[in-house]
């Protein structure tokens, strides 16, 4: 489902500054994996989600979707390809628009774009009946301007809204971390339950090396612009935190140094 090609890319190339995000990433993921991906700030986390989705085009090297090279696609482009969900939960609605208004315009991203109502009888029940997966009673307030929810709720609709029309490819970047620890276990919770009823192929970054063990069933780790630690099924299963730990020790020589990152 999604294929990245020894892809590598450098900023601010020739000065003081360079640094290079990303070195000579080869990652694989069929239908339906759902990879966690940590590492510390700098890693490189966020780059790849970024190369990915087509905000960033790499220096060298090839990103396919479904067996379709989009290396060079711009990200309006690729979102009929792929749902994505910020850690900023107003980042990914539009505040002064309503419920209804902001799932109009997400229902629409993979379809041909013509002149007709955005909202109509059929698209309202379609948009209730997802809205009661939430449990949050949101089906009630179709006309509320989405600025005037709470965070959690919005990092819901964000979700809600990346993933109802299946994407190939959802990509969650740290879409828990401004939430109190309540509703972050909600948005968890909603994640866990979303990506298996539609089998979405997933990456989720995060800093909270549990919630990176409970979910999902691959992991990648990465550190200075690679991954170097890919573990998967029964074997990640059985790690935990000092387990994981213990495996960036070994392969890089020093300890893990986001403490944020444990304590979660």
């Amino acid at each position: 489902m999604l294929q990245l090609r020894d892809i590598s890319i450098t900023f601010n190339e020739g000065t003081p500054d360079e640094k290079r995000a990303l070195q000579s990433i080869n990652l694989s993921l069929e239908k339906g994996d759902f990879v966690t991906i940590i590492g510390s700030n700098g890693a490189g986390k966020s780059t790849l989600m970024n190369v990915i989705s087509g905000n960033l085009i790499p220096d060298v090297g090839e990103v396919a979707i479904n067996t379709q090279s989009v290396t060079h696609l711009p990200e309006y482009k690729r979102a009929a390809y792929i749902g994505r969900v910020f850690q900023d939960p107003m980042a990914g609605t539009a505040p002064s628009m309503t419920i209804e208004e902001n799932l109009a315009m997400a229902y629409a991203r993979d379809k041909k774009r013509k002149l007709r109502p955005g909202v109509t009888a059929k698209r309202k029940a379609l948009f209730k009946e997802y809205l009661q997966t939430l449990n949050l009673g949101l089906e009630n307030r179709l006309t509320a301007k989405v600025g005037l929810l709470s965070g959690g709720e919005r990092q819901a609709l964000s979700l809600l809204m990346a993933t109802f029309t299946e994407p190939n490819i959802l990509l969650l970047d740290e879409h828990t971390a401004a939430l109190d620890p309540s509703r972050a276990e909600l948005i968890t919770q909603l994640t866990y339950d979303i990506v298996e009823k539609f089998e979405l192929t997933t990456l989720m970054v995060t800093h909270n090396m549990q919630q990176a063990l409970d979910l999902g069933n691959r992991l990648f780790m990465m550190d200075k612009g690679q991954v170097i630690f890919d573990v998967r099924g029964e074997e990640k299963r059985a790690l935990t935190i000092e387990k994981l730990l213990r495996e960036f020790q070994l392969i890089r020589g020093e300890q893990f140094e986001s403490d944020r990152a444990v304590l979660g």
